[in-house]
């Protein structure tokens, strides 16, 4: 885990220089005049769309952007002190995010018309020829690449250790939490989850490939959106519930109205009322059902077998 850690931290700075770079060329091209400040705030809108529904159906998409912070809850444990650590750090983080892609969003309109952005596969790379057309795009092409296997390694990283979890309570097949003895890695969840992500990825681009309409970018995102929002209202949900029970220990407590809110939102934007791609769901139907089987039959070979449900010794599934 440390050695992903510090792999993760060397990879988000160069990552970061990325981002740095558009603002710094955005900035230097505006201030000289270049580009058009009013496509920030335009909203091109169908013929039969509102301005309500633009703007929750890209909401529903850019939710993506913010894909890896639900990743750090199964890393809280890890923290000394994470009732007290843990909601600055996040917030902190959330908020920090939050204004890097807003810049960045804005800039990359400002000096790149929409339509250009929208059909290419290397927006930025769009946005930074435009802004310093003499900029070596070569490295921010190599950032790029570094900035793909971060995600690549957060993911694979957080859903190995997810699905070692679910294993050791009895949720998914035993193998899946198996762990190598002397490194303590959770060997087979990281196989599994790994070569899920490459099937996902070659089927959404045969059908990409097959329909000139579909993006794979956009069709993937949109599916990891789709289920994370899914999630999340599952998980306000039970912030709800779960709160009435008294503990012992010290939490961090939201406020109630928070829950509420979060529940309604994220439920609203699952919804086919986002115009959402229906492949999204079709792709999402079939993951979910995948999950379904394998703790359909992990539920029934644990209760043909007499194992109890959870297994609270790590060592057993070395």
């Amino acid at each position: 885990m440390g050695e992903s850690v510090k792999a993760n931290v060397v990879l988000t700075c160069i990552e970061l220089s990325g981002l740095l770079i558009v603002l710094g060329v955005g900035a230097w091209a505006i201030l000289g005049g270049q580009g058009d400040l009013s496509r920030a705030t335009a909203i091109d809108l169908a013929d039969d769309q509102t301005p309500f529904a633009a703007i929750t159906a890209a909401t529903a998409l850019a939710f993506f952007a913010l894909v890896g912070f639900e990743d750090s809850v199964n890393m809280a444990e890890e923290t000394h002190d994470p009732v007290r650590t843990f909601p600055k750090v996040m917030f902190t983080a959330l908020g920090i995010a939050m204004v890097l892609y807003l810049l960045v969003g804005v800039i990359s309109v400002t000096l790149v018309p929409l339509e250009e952005l929208s059909e290419g596969d290397q927006p930025l790379l769009q946005v930074v020829s435009a802004g310093a057309p003499g900029f070596p795009l070569e490295v921010f092409a190599l950032v790029t690449v570094f900035a793909v296997a971060n995600t690549a390694l957060l993911n694979m990283l957080m859903a190995s250790r997810l699905i070692y979890g679910m294993s050791r309570e009895g949720v998914l097949p035993r193998f899946l939490g198996r762990v190598l003895r002397g490194r303590r890695t959770p060997w087979t969840a990281v196989l599994f989850s790994t070569s899920l992500s490459l099937v996902l990825i070659s089927v959404v681009s045969a059908v990409a490939a097959a329909d000139p309409e579909s993006s794979v970018v956009a069709n993937l995102g949109g599916t990891t959106s789709l289920l994370l929002l899914a999630v999340f209202a599952v998980v306000h949900i039970c912030v709800l519930v779960l709160r009435r029970d008294t503990v012992e220990h010290q939490h961090f407590k939201a406020p109630t109205f928070l829950p509420w809110l979060g529940a309604a939102v994220c439920l609203y934007l699952v919804t086919p009322l986002t115009d959402r791609d229906p492949i999204q769901y079709s792709i999402a139907g079939a993951l979910l059902a995948l999950g379904l089987v394998l703790w359909f039959f992990t539920f029934l070979h644990r209760r043909r077998s007499g194992q109890a449900t959870r297994v609270d010794d790590p060592a057993a599934l070395g």
